[in-house]
């Protein structure tokens, strides 16, 4: 007896497998086309964090440091000192001598206790200065003179002129100018002119000028030239 099998359908027997691998083949081909749309978009993104990322990492540059202020406390100290300035010629300016003396070098003062001062202008005219205190500046320009501050230019005479008479001027301030050969106060002064004597409450004198100026409560007290050139008369024997 004979027996027939079935009939197979057609393709029956093959392997499928080639089959769904070019099928996940190209689902993995499509996905990849589509990612690389995205792909710019992704590096930017990337590039972005890492910029951010080194800017937070990145440590700051310090800022340059100011200057430390310099302060009002002495750099230098002298005792019993004197200190002479002469000009290209060898002769001498100006000598300031004092007891002590300090050195400020945010205002470049020198502040002197005890202060002589003197200082010899271009006519070679002879000017001294004492004073309790005494404050120069750095170039000893200026003088300002505290407490029994006493300026006086001797008697000089130019070839072919009068004598000019010792000059004096005394009070609690004053202040000189020696380049320009001037004094100055805001308060009162005694003005000695050889036996002449003025007070004011303001005092300017120029010796360029050859004037003094005194305002305020002014007094004066003129000698006659006679009494001034006559002799003191001597004390009468007991």
């Amino acid at each position: 007896m004979t027996r027939h099998l079935p009939a197979l359908p057609t393709g029956a027997g093959r392997p499928a497998a080639p089959r769904r691998g070019h099928r996940a083949w190209r689902q993995l081909w499509l996905l990849w086309d589509r990612a690389a749309i995205y792909m710019p978009l992704v590096m930017m993104g990337a590039l972005a964090l890492g910029t951010y990322w080194l800017v937070r990492n990145t440590p700051l540059l310090s800022a340059p440091e100011a200057a430390p202020a310099v302060s009002h406390e002495a750099d230098y100290f002298m005792q019993n000192f004197t200190i002479k300035t002469f000009d290209a010629s060898g002769h001498l300016q100006s000598e300031v001598a004092g007891s002590q003396a300090r050195h400020f070098p945010d205002t470049d003062i020198l502040e002197i206790d005890q202060a002589r001062i003197r200082s010899v202008n271009l006519q070679r005219q002879l000017t001294t200065a004492t004073a309790n205190r005494a404050y120069a500046n750095g170039d000893g320009s200026e003088v300002q003179l505290t407490g029994n501050a006493r300026v006086v230019r001797l008697a000089s005479q130019a070839a072919g002129q009068k004598e000019t008479p010792q000059l004096e001027f005394r009070g609690e301030f004053l202040h000189a100018f020696l380049n320009e050969d001037r004094v100055q106060s805001h308060l009162p002064v005694l003005l000695i002119r050889g036996t002449d004597q003025f007070t004011g409450n303001v005092f300017s004198y120029s010796n360029l000028d050859q004037v003094a100026l005194l305002t305020g409560r002014v007094r004066g007290l003129l000698m006659p030239q006679s009494a001034a050139a006559m002799p003191a008369r001597a004390a009468p024997r007991r």
